[in-house]
Parts: C-alpha cells; sequence; structure tokens
C-alpha cells in the first residue's frame, strides 16, 4: 500500500531530524523544515533515498569531498546546496 505525500513528508521530516549526529541532525532537519512542504512526490522520493545513506556519506556529498551518487536526482542536490549557502538559521542554533 503506498503512502500519501503528507505521511511521507512526515516521515522524512521524523527521519531528518533524527540521524544519529547532531551535525547532520541540524543541515538535514533545517533542510527538511524549509523544503519538504514544497517538494513534490519524485522529489520526496529521492529525499527518501538520500537519506537511506550514511551521515558520513551524505556529509562527504554534501561538502564535496566525493561526487553524490546519481540515483539522488540533480534538483535535490541543488536544494541542499542552497539550503547549506542561505547561512545560519533563525532559531538560534548555528
Amino acid at each position: 500500500m503506498a503512502i500519501d505525500d503528507q505521511t511521507l513528508r512526515k516521515r522524512l521530516k521524523f527521519r531528518s531530524w533524527h540521524r544519529g549526529t547532531r551535525e547532520m541532525d541540524l543541515i538535514l532537519g533545517r533542510f527538511a523544515d524549509r523544503n519538504l512542504p514544497a517538494m513534490d512526490r519524485g522529489q520526496l522520493d529521492s529525499y527518501a533515498l538520500l537519506l537511506e545513506e550514511s551521515d558520513p556519506d551524505i556529509y562527504d556529498w554534501l561538502t564535496g569531498q566525493k561526487t553524490p551518487p546519481a540515483m539522488i536526482a540533480a534538483d535535490l542536490w541543488r536544494l541542499l546546496a542552497l539550503s547549506l549557502s542561505d547561512g545560519p538559521a533563525k532559531d538560534g542554533l548555528a
């Protein structure tokens, strides 16, 4: 049984804020807060694939230390890069 987009968004948001390392919780949690509401189903599915990967791999891809896998959509990487370049969040957490 397929889950609806809203339920998927809730699951992805939870998984983004509960990664296992605080650094990735902050990076992906903030990204999820800002971007999940506007994502279409294809982007949500691509983000779900990304969250299946390990924190060290995701961090290396985001910082350019390694090339990200082709299975993660290019538009998702652009959103992540824009999210990281926005500067500190306004929630008081650096």
